[in-house]
């Protein structure tokens, strides 16, 4: 593929905009034609539909050389397919279609993602050639020294703080800015950080917290705050356990904006009735924001709570990019990474198991709420 775009650029601009321009073309013609016949019945429909099944997430993942890309692809296309070909068929043959379209993304599911985690939970039980078998050696040295034990406290500091503050503000945003003059706008400017890559988030945090000794101008946002006040200049990211903080007011900053927009829209669906007869009943603002609102948004609280935590379990990009791990900051991705990189495979791996069991729960307690939720409905 690389190839393919190096052989594309030594084109003549306009050849290569003929050649974008009729790639274009081609894929819209592609999806035109597989969405005219998906509906149509017939086994030749149906072995088309299947065909598509295996080729397009194959296609996918030899253009973009990821199983994760394919895998995706592949539950989303036989999902489609198989509802397509479901209605198509007039419901004749459901378990047989659904294993059909179905299995392209359980092989990928079992290659791409259940093989290599069974291989990470074997590779933490070895050596750093994954050639002897060490026993809980691995965890033993996690779990055994300071080093490890505060990268372990740190990242459950980090799945504290930062779902906790980043709802609570969402949630204070949403409440307050709904309805208001200009809403839309305060909207957008607190959601923009969400379009903001993590490692973009961190180069742009690290410039706000950037030091200079006293003599010199300062060019960090928060030390020139600081200078103005009289104060002197703080190496922010230095100064542990502060510095790990620091790092999550990052996170706050990117995750607010989601936490805004679900509960916003949660809220918007409360119903108008539940309100004014809280209200007759002589409930104050507060009364009814506690007793009415928040119950009623209680699933959207549950979802953006959890995903702001898997999210926080898994943050590598911001600890990496404004201070690589050190002076105390670092956490497990952080850290499985950095044992990697030196080879140090059966300590990655169990970092891996660790940093998987402290999201098992989670995703757990996410999936038991989903269930209840369905069980009412």
């Amino acid at each position: 593929m690389t190839q393919f775009f190096q052989w594309i650029g030594t084109m003549h601009p306009i050849l290569q905009a003929l050649i974008v321009v009729l790639a274009f073309a081609a894929v819209v013609a592609l999806i035109l034609f597989f969405v005219d016949i998906a509906p149509r019945k017939g086994t030749m429909y149906t072995v088309i539909r299947l065909a598509m099944c295996l080729l397009i997430p194959l296609a996918v993942m030899l253009l973009f050389n990821s199983y994760y890309w394919a895998m995706g692809v592949a539950v989303v296309v036989g999902g489609i397919f198989f509802l397509l070909d479901l209605r198509a068929r007039e419901g004749r043959g459901y378990l047989i279609q659904l294993v059909a379209f179905m299995a392209p993304a359980m092989l990928l599911l079992l290659i791409g993602l259940v093989l290599p985690s069974i291989q990470t939970i074997f590779a933490s039980f070895m050596n750093s050639s994954g050639k002897s078998f060490v026993g809980l050696a691995n965890y033993a040295w996690i779990f055994g020294q300071p080093d490890g034990i505060r990268v372990v406290v740190n990242t459950i500091i980090w799945v504290l703080v930062v779902p906790t503050v980043s709802t609570v503000v969402g949630l204070a945003y949403a409440v307050f800015i709904d309805k208001t003059r200009g809403e839309k706008i305060y909207k957008v400017l607190v959601f923009m950080p969400m379009a903001i890559s993590f490692v973009g988030a961190g180069i742009i945090w690290r410039f706000m917290y950037e030091y200079r000794a006293k003599q010199y101008d300062q060019i960090g946002l928060l030390n020139q705050i600081v200078v103005w006040f009289g104060g002197e200049p703080q190496q922010w990211l230095l100064n542990p356990p502060w510095n790990t903080f620091f790092l999550i007011v990052v996170l706050i900053w990117v995750q607010t904006g989601f936490a805004m927009v679900i509960l916003s829209a949660s809220i918007k669906g409360v119903p108008v009735e539940l309100l004014e007869a809280a209200e007759l009943d002589g409930a104050n603002a507060w009364q009814r924001f506690i007793s009415v609102t928040v119950p009623a948004i209680r699933p959207a609280l549950i979802v953006v709570l959890t995903t702001i935590s898997i999210a926080s379990l898994k943050v590598f990009d911001i600890v990496r990019t404004m201070t690589a791990g050190n002076y105390e900051t670092s956490v497990l991705a952080n850290e499985m990474y950095t044992q990697f990189t030196k080879f140090e495979a059966g300590r990655s791996a169990a970092l891996a198991v660790i940093l998987f069991l402290l999201v098992l729960p989670i995703v757990i307690y996410n999936a038991r709420q989903i269930q209840k939720q369905r069980s009412i409905r």
